[in-house]
């Protein structure tokens, strides 16, 4: 007779847990409807307080609606602006980061006085908070406000920033024929596709295909400020990195990476501006 089996389940680790929920379908969908909840939420509690203070404001009673739109619809289209100029200039980030840290400053500042006064006001015989406490909690909604619009902009953005990471070809160099092989084994990788593959290797991704003669060049630094010289100027009579860019193909050279083209775009930037306040002068 045999005896019944005692065997217990088999054990799941804990990792392949995880793997499954992030491989889950509906998490893509889930974390930004959550968030779209969040920022809703934290909206609704700010525009209370902000819809309040517009009245003890004597403003118009048919318009007190119009000002928690009009500080909390500015975070978020900041927030918004925010992330468009993140590779702009430094003056114009900055600009942009001072307006809506006075808007994010104005909302926290109007819960915080909404929830003061009406703390101060109110005769209550339960729990009964003093005035840091009730202040610290109304700043909550603002802030998570502001928070919850970042975090749904930059998920619906990862999508579209995420690219394929397509890794080089690997052509094997072509071994002399062992003594006694025929010929043909020495032709089994056609010259046509060991070209190709070592031009994968080390191509430019910025730089046009490559000739029939073979790959162009890479212009020196040397190279690309003296031919930056003689390129068009862009707009308000700068200097243009594209147009450097193309004078430098018209050499039949390649003009390399956009880092060096950037670094010798500000020196040719800075002779002109000398050369322009010498002129003035």
């Amino acid at each position: 007779m045999t005896s019944p089996s005692t065997t217990s389940p088999p054990f799941v680790p804990r990792t392949s847990l995880l793997v499954l929920i992030r491989r889950c379908v509906a998490l893509p969908v889930l974390i930004p409807a959550g968030v779209a909840l969040l920022a809703m939420a934290a909206f609704a509690l700010s525009y209370d307080a902000l819809r309040q203070m517009a009245a003890a404001s004597h403003i118009h009673p048919a318009l007190t609606y119009a000002f928690p739109l009009v500080i909390d619809g500015f975070i978020a289209i900041g927030i918004g602006a925010l992330l468009i100029v993140r590779t702009a200039h430094w003056k114009s980030r900055g600009y942009v980061w001072f307006l809506v840290s006075v808007a994010t400053a104005t909302s926290i500042w109007a819960n915080v006085l909404h929830a003061v006064r009406l703390n101060q006001q109110t005769v209550r015989d339960g729990l009964v908070l003093d005035d840091i406490t009730v202040g610290v909690i109304s700043a909550i909604a603002p802030l998570a406000l502001a928070g919850a619009v970042h975090l749904y902009l930059l998920v619906q953005r990862r999508p579209a920033d995420a690219e394929p990471h397509v890794e080089a070809r690997h052509v094997p160099a072509a071994t002399p024929p062992e003594p006694g092989t025929p010929a043909a084994t020495k032709d089994s990788v056609p010259a046509e596709d060991v070209a190709e593959g070592a031009d994968e290797q080390v191509a430019d991704p910025e730089s046009p295909p490559a000739a029939e003669g073979g790959q162009r060049p890479l212009a020196t630094y040397e190279q690309v400020l003296a031919i930056g010289r003689t390129a068009p100027l862009g707009r308000d009579g700068r200097v243009s990195r594209r147009h450097m860019e193309k004078a430098i193909r018209a050499e039949g050279l390649r003009p390399g990476r956009r880092e060096r083209l950037e670094k010798a775009k500000g020196e040719l930037q800075t002779e002109l501006d000398q050369q322009l306040t010498k002129t003035a002068a």
